[in-house]
């Protein structure tokens, strides 16, 4: 087929290009760029930042907005302003433990105001008399509350500073510096798209974009850098979706029989009603298993919603055919919650579940691994031990892989390898559809939106943490009238040893305090398996009053009496981990609640405040999930460095569906073009087999 289009350039357009930029020096670690030590560079790795590379392709969250400058005499409440100034004396308040306040008192020739800082005492050293200061920020009673500053020049207070993702660790200051170094080496990247693209969409050079994206000189500026490199990565998702398509159109799975008898007593044992999501959701799920073609479904439903009953019926339906399922979940405390409920549902079938992780002793993995061998063993429940070499199934025909963004490409290949069943795909977390249609393109998706009808919505409150013994007084009233509560810890070590320890001194310390007189159990992922089990059955049975945990309760965990939750320093998790967190209490008829304990407001970030905001204004997961596409854009909530997709850093879905649709047409062209290829555009099909889509 002929080339067509802006692939149909001149001759030089395709010839290799023999002085082609080396990328090598972007793909340097942190370490390269003068002052980053380990510790920087530890912090760094911890936002996902790495190389070079990373900190040019790290996308401003925004940008501050164009502020007057003003002189202090001209000052008036809650005005977002520059000032400039001399500083004339300098001094720290500790009000309280974990606060410190910097004040410095700041004169301009008009007049003198205290401008403020919080949690910033090593400033106090800088903030010398004499010093000359540029701060931006509000005159808040009658103190100047400084959001950015500058002690030698005007880039920090700028309009149109970026503002990235920061972290308690690494400040948005910090990173402004780091991306400036940076960006020294931006003329070392590629830029793959020949002349002609860029003239027809109007696209500039790659290196000119980066520069744009983090020292634009207005705001359209930084859209039309960020609108190129959008352009790079969504056509090289659209190669790579595009070649899995094609490369898929020939494999077939055998096609199941009609629902029969088993999936009938199975949907009669179920002791309540399905709701329309879920028999919309069936209905989709028997029309794939109809088919030869291999069912590639992605289950997403809020949580309880229903989706392990949905999932369940999946794997019935190999099951009546004589043949098996296995349901491969992240996590040992997921794989194990599944087991229990799936082992519990299939009692009366007559249906053996199989669990399989590997943690489990000698004999009782070898138990496992040979019914599931010889197909005594209709469903296999496990973690990522389900796709190890020694695992063989005697005839899968039906697989789901429950959060499976948690997955690496690799291991869900791994589960089909040398096989076709059917797959479904599951995830609590849920995708904006616009999103999930882009990223996994012919991926068929599935929606469970609302919960059982009897469910009622999760009331969330934001408490500061000067008020959390408020929270412990409600808690305790949940308690006294019969009712059970979790209290999470937050995950602030690095290692999973040390995160279990602090969680064991925090229950100690609520056993003593606040909690003193309980029942209370303590949850964490050092526990062994046995140890997981018989706490989960005693929390279930009302043995314990209160499960303390870390993370690991994030999904899985269903206990109906458990009506209220205290998240722990909330400003640090996530807004999805808060959702799914949030998720384990409202199992039940009762009113439930969960309030979220952070420090006090003015010392969060902005995306921390707007997180806990979210929380507290809706329970809707779709709704929620939109949220979290802004705030930390569509690589991030995917996980895609987890899931192997190419990193979606600078796509914005809900204004970009226009260039998707161009950088389809591009890629539909590159594979259709025949002829020889230039080295920087075969870089698009190398970057593309990276991305490695599957």
């Amino acid at each position: 087929m002929p080339l067509r289009g802006a692939f149909a350039g001149g001759e030089a357009d395709w010839l290799p290009t023999p002085a082609a930029p080396q990328p090598r020096r972007l793909d340097r670690a942190v370490s390269a760029l003068r002052g980053v030590g380990p510790a920087v560079e530890r912090k760094l790795a911890r936002l996902g930042l790495r190389t070079v590379r990373d900190l040019l392709e790290y996308r401003p969250r925004r940008y501050e907005r164009a502020v007057p400058e003003r002189r202090i005499a001209d000052l008036f409440a809650d005005e977002e302003v520059v000032i400039a100034g001399e500083v004339r004396r300098t001094s720290v308040r500790r009000p309280r433990r974990r606060l410190a306040i910097v004040l410095a008192r700041v004169a301009d020739g008009s007049g003198e105001i205290d401008a403020v800082w919080f949690n910033q005492a090593w400033l106090a050293d800088k903030l010398v008399p004499g010093t000359h200061v540029r701060l931006r920020g509000q005159l808040r009673r009658g103190e100047f509350n400084v959001r950015s500053y500058d002690l030698d020049g005007a880039s920090e207070t700028a309009d149109y500073a970026p503002v990235y993702s920061a972290s308690e660790e690494v400040s948005v200051k910090k990173l402004r510096e780091l991306v400036a170094a940076a960006l020294v080496y931006a003329r070392d990247d590629w830029d793959a798209l020949p002349a002609a693209v860029k003239a027809e969409r109007g696209l500039p050079v790659r290196a000119d974009a980066l520069w744009a994206l983090h020292r634009p000189a207005s705001e359209a500026e930084a859209e039309t850098g960020r609108r190129r490199l959008a352009f790079d990565e969504l056509l090289v998702l659209q190669l790579g979706l595009l070649r899995r398509g094609r490369a898929r159109g020939g494999v077939t799975a055998p096609a199941l029989p009609p629902p029969g008898e088993l999936v009938a007593r199975y949907r009669t044992t179920l002791p309540f009603v399905l709701t329309p999501g879920q028999e919309q959701a069936i209905a989709e799920i028997d029309g794939d298993l109809a088919r030869e073609r291999p069912m590639d479904r992605l289950l997403q439903g809020d949580v309880g919603s229903g989706k392990t009953v949905v999932a369940l019926y999946a794997l019935l339906r190999a099951v009546e055919a004589g043949r098996q399922g296995a349901l491969m979940a992240p996590t040992e405390t997921l794989a194990e919650q599944h087991f229990l409920t799936l082992e519990e549902l299939c009692a009366g079938l007559d249906v053996r579940v199989a669990l399989l992780t590997s943690s489990l002793s000698a004999g009782e993995y070898e138990a496992a691994r040979t019914a599931i061998a010889n197909g005594e063993a209709a469903i296999a429940v496990g973690t990522h031990a389900l796709i190890q070499e020694e695992v063989g199934f005697r005839d899968l025909a039906v697989a789901v892989v429950d959060e499976q963004h948690r997955f690496g490409v690799e291991q869900r290949k791994a589960l089909a390898e040398g096989r076709t069943p059917h797959l479904l795909h599951m995830t609590a977390t849920p995708i904006p559809r616009t999103l999930a249609l882009t990223v996994y393109g012919d991926l068929a998706v599935s929606e469970i939106a609302k919960p059982p009808a009897d469910r009622k919505p999760v009331v969330t409150a934001w408490v500061e943490e000067g008020r959390s013994s408020e929270a412990y007084t409600r808690l305790r009233r949940h308690l006294d009238a019969g009712r059970q509560a979790y209290v999470v810890c937050p995950l602030i070590e690095e290692s999973e040893t040390s995160v279990a320890r602090a969680a064991e001194r925090e229950a100690e310390r609520l056993r003593r305090a606040e909690l003193h007189g309980y029942r209370v159990g303590l949850l964490h992922g050092r526990l062994r398996p046995g140890e997981r089990r018989e706490l989960m059955a005693r929390f279930h049975a009302g043995e314990l009053d209160v499960l303390v945990a870390t993370t690991v309760i994030e999904v899985g965990v269903d206990v109906p009496n458990a009506t209220i939750m205290i998240v722990q320093e909330a400003d640090r998790f996530g807004l999805a981990q808060l959702h799914q967190l949030r998720g384990r209490v409202g199992r039940g008829a009762e009113q439930s609640y969960c309030l979220l304990v952070s420090r006090p407001k003015e010392q969060l970030t902005d995306a921390a405040r707007a997180r806990l905001e979210a929380l507290v204004e809706t329970s809707d997961g779709f709704e929620l999930a939109e949220i979290d596409l802004e705030l930390r854009g569509e690589g991030e909530l995917l996980g895609t460095r987890q899931s192997g997709l190419s990193d979606l850093r600078f796509t914005r879905l809900p204004v970009d569906r226009p260039l998707l649709e161009q950088a389809r047409d591009e890629a539909e062209r590159l594979l259709d073009y025949d002829g020889p290829l230039n080295d920087e555009v075969g870089r698009i099909f190398a970057v593309a087999d990276d991305a490695r889509l599957a």
